[in-house]
């Protein structure tokens, strides 16, 4: 199987997995939806409703092709165009570790969303450990760049998260690992490479 093929079976196992999280007829806002697969996926699957947003214009004008609703904007920027429990759950799927100011954005999630469902690389999966161990910095399928040309700003853990949760007075309600299209339940932070939370405002 090329590699291609390959991050699209994965994309789509993810795509599932994620999808059980969701409430049918939710109304969604997902947040760097990229080329809009999912939120068509939750469409046509769960019923939902919603928007994405997206800075790529390659990826802008796929949403529009598959007839995603997507708004062009720089998460940087913030949510201030929507009020205050505008939608019932706010997607964050690896967009977090691409941001400067994480916990602003995931304030910000709370705010607009009544849930929110991030994830991310889990740097603390025992390969990264290991490649640290050895001197050098992980290169993976889910941290799949070189130090000197990785967009990724930062780092973090499963257990990191749950520590800014907190912090924030977020409630999780689910927590789990991905590993090669698998729901990791168990010891996460060290056997999963992608970390999953759902949670909602304390």
């Amino acid at each position: 199987m090329s590699r291609a093929m390959s991050n699209a079976v994965n994309e789509r196992a993810i795509h599932d997995v994620i999808a059980q999280l969701v409430p049918p007829g939710s109304r969604v806002l997902d947040l760097g939806c990229g080329n809009g697969t999912l939120l068509a996926h939750l469409r046509d699957r769960r019923q939902c409703t919603g928007y994405g947003i997206e800075l790529d214009d390659a990826k802008v004008l796929e949403c529009v092709q598959r007839g995603v609703n997507v708004l062009q904007r720089n998460l940087e920027e913030g949510l201030s165009l929507f009020e205050d429990d505008s939608f019932d759950l706010v997607l964050q799927l690896d967009t977090l570790q691409n941001l400067r100011n994480t916990e602003a954005m995931l304030k910000e999630t709370a705010r607009v969303g009544r849930q929110g469902i991030v994830s991310f690389p889990n740097f603390a999966h025992w390969p990264h450990r290991l490649s640290v161990l050895r001197g050098r910095m992980p290169v993976t399928k889910t941290l799949p760049y070189q130090w000197y040309d990785t967009p990724n700003i930062r780092v973090s853990t499963f257990a990191d998260f749950e520590v800014l949760a907190r912090k924030n007075g977020l409630r999780v309600l689910e927590s789990f690992g991905l590993h090669d299209r698998h729901v990791v339940r168990r010891w996460p932070n060290l056997l999963a490479s992608t970390a999953v939370f759902k949670f909602e405002r304390a």
